[in-house]
């Protein structure tokens, strides 16, 4: 092989286009669940996102319950969907919704530690993904942000309480206010295109309300002589 065929060999693999990353975020299935809200549904997320964003540490053992039941419901739909068929998948699902959400009374605090772990992770795994790191690694973002989460969670339980509580609302808020604009013909190609072409608008999103329902949980946690855990 000549040398002049190795330099066109070389500036033909420079001039290709790159590949595209394989896409771990499941932009898909969030924009299906975006656009598949109709008017009530949407008014309905942003009025219980509202509520879990400024008052959820009045109702976090709600929360809780509801979060960890459908954890349940899912778990137990995929062990009975592997193990007994998919003609048992309802009956697994029921069974392990029941038994999540009633060992979560009893386990409030673990529970709501767990929660606060997995809001830290779903934060860093946006951030990671945000300022465009390899998404391959995005598990490696998520790993850091549970174990700050955890740590924070179980030295300083109101900080879980306000944690989870805040991203959950936030996150509800988020969609809801998507699936409106989606609604309108004006603002449908825009939304789309924040969604899935810039990296930094889906966590920026979700962040934003996030930090200002810890504040304002803050203040009201404060205020409030007779909260308790």
């Amino acid at each position: 092989m000549d040398l002049v065929t190795i330099l066109a060999q070389t500036v033909e693999t420079a001039t290709q286009t790159p590949q595209a990353q394989p896409t771990v975020i499941p932009l898909d299935w969030i924009w299906g669940h975006v656009t598949s809200l109709n008017l009530l549904e949407a008014l309905t997320f942003i009025s219980f996102g509202s509520v879990c964003l400024f008052y959820g540490w009045r109702v976090f053992k709600i929360l809780v319950v509801i979060s960890f039941a459908i954890l349940g419901l899912v778990a137990g739909v995929i062990v009975s969907d592997r193990i007994l068929g998919q003609e048992n998948q309802l009956i697994g699902g029921i069974i392990g919704l029941i038994a999540a959400a009633v060992l979560s009374v009893p386990l409030m605090r673990w529970a709501v530690s767990v929660l606060g772990a997995v809001a830290g992770g779903i934060l860093t795994s946006g951030l990671w993904y945000a300022f465009g790191l390899d998404q391959q690694y995005i598990l490696a973002g998520a790993i850091i942000g549970i174990v700050a989460g955890g740590m924070i969670s179980f030295i300083v339980f109101k900080i879980a309480v306000m944690l989870f509580s805040s991203l959950g609302g936030g996150g509800l808020i988020v969609i809801g206010i998507l699936a409106l604009l989606y609604r309108y013909p004006e603002t449908t190609e825009q939304v789309q295109e924040l969604v899935y072409n810039q990296r930094w608008f889906l966590p920026v999103a979700l962040m934003v309300p996030t930090v200002v329902g810890i504040i304002l949980q803050n203040k009201f946690i404060k205020g409030s002589q007779d909260w308790s855990v």
